[in-house]
């Protein structure tokens, strides 16, 4: 990520830099080359994301690094208000995911972004599931004109797939269930289902969501849902298969009160979630045989 950002920031003179007391190591010689456009602002997440917008509305291309519930909790209204409602292009890379960092405490978590980014008319969520498809990504979409939020995890996939903006990646096809899978869950997916008879579409891009490609990908009608985040994409499985009925399951990170209280490292929290090879395929098994 910091390569990628560098790279734009040393090449594009129209671009802009605020970070928020994170990631200052990485981007030392920005910050030190371009000291006019690139800043560490602080903690100061709302206050830089309107300045940012002043800078967007001249024509340059802001891009703003922190960690997701700092960008995106505390700075929702600006970002609704300053970016989507002007009409103009951001870049908002996040770091965190929905707990990656679990010794901060809940304030650090965010597993309601995408949700709440599909709040926001005309903003655009990517979730790339390895530092490649991410300058991938970024580089197809950094001056596209958009309001864009990029959510990265340290927990990274292992394999690697070619990725296009706005477009689902189909892994393999089968027959008997189709299985939806959001950027860093590709790895387990694959493990606990790479034998069995089903399609695996692997999404990098959720908003917009290419219902195209799950359309003509999904001849069960039977759909398990992997979201390494508060799961949000049942509207757009509903629409894509329609008018036909479709069966859901999901694995994703639970919604209840318990979450808040609970402790312990990211791969203990994903177990408590249920999101495991165990759980998923047993989910894709009963799919197959309802």
């Amino acid at each position: 990520m910091f390569k990628s950002v560098s790279h734009v920031i040393n090449n594009n003179k129209k671009t802009i830099l605020f970070i928020v007391d994170i990631g200052v190591m990485g981007f030392q010689n920005v910050l030190n080359e371009h000291s006019d456009r690139a800043k560490n602002i602080g903690i100061f997440e709302d206050g830089m994301i309107s300045v940012a917008s002043g800078f967007a509305s001249k024509g340059f291309i802001p891009i703003i690094y922190g960690i997701s519930p700092f960008i995106l909790c505390r700075a929702f209204e600006q970002l609704k208000l300053d970016f989507a409602y002007q009409k103009l292009g951001g870049n908002f890379i996040t770091t965190g995911a929905s707990y990656d960092m679990p010794t901060l405490g809940y304030s650090h978590y965010c597993p309601e972004d995408a949700g709440l980014i599909k709040m926001i008319p005309d903003f655009q969520f990517i979730s790339a599931g390895t530092p490649r498809q991410f300058d991938v990504l970024f580089n197809q979409t950094y001056a596209n004109g958009k309001p864009t939020y990029f959510r990265l995890s340290d927990y990274s996939n292992s394999t690697e797939r070619d990725v296009k903006f706005g477009k689902a990646d189909i892994i393999k096809t089968g027959l008997k269930a189709t299985i939806i899978v959001v950027g860093a869950m590709l790895d387990v997916v694959l493990i606990a289902c790479g034998d069995l008879d089903v399609t695996i579409l692997y999404y990098t891009t959720l908003v917009p969501f290419d219902k195209e490609t799950l359309k003509y990908n999904c001849p069960s009608n039977k759909v398990l849902l992997c979201e390494p985040s508060y799961s949000c994409l049942s509207k757009e499985v509903i629409e894509a298969c329609s008018p036909y009925p479709v069966m859901i399951q999901y694995v994703s990170v639970k919604e209840n009160i318990d979450m808040l209280r609970n402790y312990g490292t990211k791969i203990e929290k994903d177990i408590y979630h249920g999101i495991t090879r165990n759980e998923i395929r047993n989910k894709v098994l009963y799919l197959m045989k309802a």
